[in-house]
């Protein structure tokens, strides 16, 4: 007889679907015996299109996670054109909690008198479970955190200590695949514009250099140009600073990749104004995802960020610690891969 849709699979629907007995299922989900690789795939296969372990997964972690104290800095909170990294994120972490029932309470934590203690005291007040904190990694901070012993995360950003745990982008991988993408495409010469930000900004520097040397190629020609900050004005003014130092030219760069999306668009107009064709003259990329990029002219090519997978990757990283706390496991720092979105700001030169 067939099983009613409208009920939720068990263990026996699955030993059913899998065609062994109920005592092998309760193994292969529980670790209990020795099953063999074979019936083991089975089992998982008819338990997962059942939509068994997906509601095991929530229920484990509805069960582990009550509320969680978000510590952010307060230019993340505002939704503007110039936060959109980090308000697409807290966005997506916020719709994953809602969605598992977990309380989020949040705190600014970026004014120059705030310390760790503070932010392990609301914790404490507040009977967090765990703390996440956003793009704040000093190491004051964090040190406090990891001496508190309670559950941490660390979003975008890097713990030089490893002392909690922390999920960023794959920066430095995906500033050297974008680089060699431009090698690829027959540029030599080219700039990455970026600022002295914290460790993940100057990640996307290294894997830009990176580049270089996997290619041969010499780092002469790599021009690191720096602008006072991520935001588009800045990327215009360090871009205006490199015309007037080279009559008005690129002085032979072909390229530039802007270690943000933001600077991108900063400099685009700058270039129109001074004869400058994209793609035609000069290439650019940018780095994010999430920025205006699909509606300049031309389109901007960009390396997109798992924006919406950073948020979820730090609740499971709370809650594995919460799980296996009494096994002290060193802390885990997990990067997430990034993709190339090409559009039409790039030109191939062979």
């Amino acid at each position: 007889m067939a099983r009613d849709p409208s009920r939720k699979a068990g263990i026996k629907d699955i030993a059913e679907a899998a065609d062994v007995a109920v005592s092998t299922v309760s193994h292969v989900l529980n670790g209990t015996a020795p099953i063999s690789a074979e019936v083991r795939e089975r089992v998982l296969d008819a338990a997962n299109s059942l939509g068994y372990l997906a509601r095991r997964r929530e229920k484990a972690a509805i069960a582990v996670l009550r509320s969680v104290l978000l510590a952010v800095p307060s230019d993340t909170l505002p939704h503007s054109e110039l936060n959109l990294f980090s308000w697409t994120l807290l966005s997506a972490l916020t719709r994953e909690c809602e969605r598992r029932a977990i309380g989020v309470i949040p705190m600014e934590i970026d004014r120059a008198d705030f310390s760790g203690a503070q932010l392990v005291e609301r914790a404490r007040a507040t009977n967090a479970d765990g703390i996440l904190i956003l793009s704040e990694d000093r190491a004051d901070l964090l040190h406090d955190v990891a001496a508190s012993g309670i559950p941490a995360v660390l979003m975008n950003g890097e713990d030089q200590e490893m002392q909690i745990d922390s999920v960023t982008p794959g920066n430095r991988f995906a500033a050297r695949y974008a680089t060699n993408w431009l090698i690829a495409q027959g540029h030599r010469r080219i700039m990455h514009l970026t600022w002295e930000g914290r460790s993940t900004i100057r990640r996307r520097r290294d894997g830009f250099l990176d580049a270089f040397r996997a290619n041969g190629l010499s780092l002469e020609e790599a021009h690191v140009h720096l602008a006072r900050g991520y935001q588009p004005d800045l990327g215009a003014e360090a871009i205006r600073g490199w015309l007037d130092s080279h009559d008005g030219t690129m002085g032979g760069v072909t390229a530039i990749f802007c270690a943000a999306d933001n600077l991108a668009l900063g400099i685009m107009p700058v270039l129109a104004r001074a004869g400058i064709r994209l793609p035609q003259d000069l290439s650019i990329i940018g780095f994010d995802g999430v920025a205006l990029g699909e509606f300049t002219a031309p389109p901007l090519t960009t390396v997109s960020v798992p924006l919406e997978h950073l948020g979820s990757s730090a609740l499971h990283l709370l809650e594995q610690r919460i799980v296996n706390a009494a096994l002290n496991p060193p802390a885990h720092r997990l990067e997430l891969g990034c993709r190339l979105t090409i559009r039409g700001s790039v030109r191939a030169l062979a």
